[in-house]
């Protein structure tokens, strides 16, 4: 039985999902749309100068790539969450259990390295982008860069909670197997790998 702050995030993750899925749309439609613009431009040019319309809307052009920033961004901590980055296990594979999870701890102690720097990195930057402005919309580049902040501290939280039970001993066997890499072996219910199955 899930608690009600597993639901919460269960919910919280779907939610995320829902948001690419829209991102995903928006660039389809924007670069689609903009296509089909240009081809009508050539075929209906009077009728465009005589509107005085271009044959593409500019805004979709810059808006489908800081829509690809926030899709790549928001994936990966969608994919953290699922352990499904990529990964080499042949190492892992090859060592008993307690050789997995001190590997498991360093790996996660690297990644919690690596999410300090991109956070701080971002930080850095946030007031140069809050002050340049996209060349099109007008937007601050906070709002494209600043998905730092969210990528950062959400795949961070996740790497510290299991950094947390790998330490305490409270980390669940199958996710010792997963991060190992062994998908085949039986998943135990609730598992990450029962979930996916």
């Amino acid at each position: 039985m899930k608690s009600t702050l597993d639901r919460v995030i269960d919910r919280g993750f779907k939610g995320l999902e829902v948001v690419m899925v829209l991102l995903l749309a928006g660039m389809v439609l924007m670069v689609f749309g903009n296509v089909v613009l240009r081809y009508a431009e050539g075929w209906f040019s009077d009728f465009f100068r005589a509107q005085g319309w271009p044959g593409g809307i500019s805004i979709s052009d810059e808006m489908s790539r800081y829509f690809f920033v926030w899709l790549t961004f928001i994936g990966a901590v969608v994919v953290h969450r699922e352990h499904a980055h990529l990964g080499v296990e042949t190492l892992v594979k090859a060592l008993p259990h307690v050789g997995r999870r001190a590997l498991m701890a360093a790996s996660d102690a690297l990644v919690l390295l690596c999410c300090a720097v991109f956070f701080w990195g971002t930080w850095k930057q946030h007031g140069l982008n809050a002050t340049n402005v996209a060349p099109i919309s007008g937007m601050p580049m906070t709002w494209v860069y600043g998905v730092g902040y969210f990528t950062s501290i959400g795949i961070g939280t996740m790497t510290l909670a299991r950094l947390y039970r790998n330490l305490t001993n409270t980390v669940d066997e199958a996710e010792v197997r997963v991060f190992a890499g062994d998908w085949d072996e039986p998943a135990a219910p609730g598992s990450v790998k029962g979930k996916m199955e």
